[in-house]
């Protein structure tokens, strides 16, 4: 079993846990439900730079990556710095996150807020919209056609932008539908957790221009991101590369400063 296998058999028994004590109607009934949200894709079209600024505990692969900055100020941090959107991991057993790393986030800033999390069932989708998620991401490598097709489509009944992640050729021929927004290449190989641009560059002819294209992982430097642009890129993932420095709104602040020039 890889560790993607792992998570994800852990996550149908954490939602079935929690379907059992939250009900849909109270999710439906939060303040945050009603919320207008606010289109990552369309941010990421109009934008010179494109970042997408994660915040991230800890990861599987990494261990600790930074357990002490507030994610108030690093929300705070990336809206001044000017990135198109924030990504939150919500996952606590393997990356230290949290629903309400999601709502603090909300309650300190305006733009588009992604949940990250491992979505295998609506109830996560009816849960990003309750504490005030505008994208959520689906991974292809975990999900068949038909629960990508049931997935993006409740998503966007919710007015949820869907960001889709996929690994290589096999997986993104899977998913390509109209109910996606965004379509994300992750640069790491889940099998040797390596990680090389070149897939972005590879899958960027197969993906139809009516979806923005995000490179995810790995982008650690101003260079990566204009190596990439010229393949139709219009979004950056970027995490750790802030978040293991003291004060990640700082150094997004000085990157995105750099990325303009």
């Amino acid at each position: 079993m890889n560790i993607l296998d792992k998570i994800i058999a852990d996550k149908y028994k954490e939602v079935a846990l929690k379907k059992n004590l939250i009900p849909v109607k109270q999710l439906e009934n939060s303040v945050l439900f009603t919320r207008e949200t606010v289109s990552l894709a369309s941010q990421l079209q109009n934008s010179p730079t494109g970042i997408i600024a994660e915040h991230k505990r800890r990861s599987p692969s990494k261990a600790v990556i930074n357990q002490k900055v507030s994610i108030q100020d690093v929300a705070q941090g990336y809206e001044t710095a000017g990135a198109c959107g924030m990504s939150v991991l919500t996952d606590g057993k393997y990356f230290g996150g949290s629903l309400d790393d999601l709502l603090l986030a909300r309650a300190s800033s305006k733009m588009p807020l992604l949940r990250k999390e491992f979505i295998i069932d609506e109830y996560q989708l009816l849960e990003a919209k309750a504490y005030g998620a505008d994208v959520i991401l689906l991974i292809a490598a975990v999900l068949t056609r038909e629960q990508i097709k049931s997935l993006s489509e409740f998503a966007k009944s919710l007015s949820l932008d869907v960001l889709l992640e996929v690994h290589n050729q096999e997986e993104l021929e899977k998913s390509i539908m109209p109910s996606l927004d965004m379509l994300g290449v992750n640069n790491r190989n889940l099998k040797t957790f390596e990680v090389s641009t070149d897939i972005s560059k590879t899958l960027s002819t197969q993906i139809p221009d009516d979806f923005v294209k995000v490179s995810e992982s790995g982008i650690s430097s101003i260079e990566a991101i204009k190596d990439l642009q010229p393949y139709g890129y219009k979004g950056f993932l970027i995490g750790e590369n802030f978040m293991k420095t003291e004060t990640p709104g700082a150094s997004a602040i000085e990157f995105i400063k750099n990325l303009e020039k």
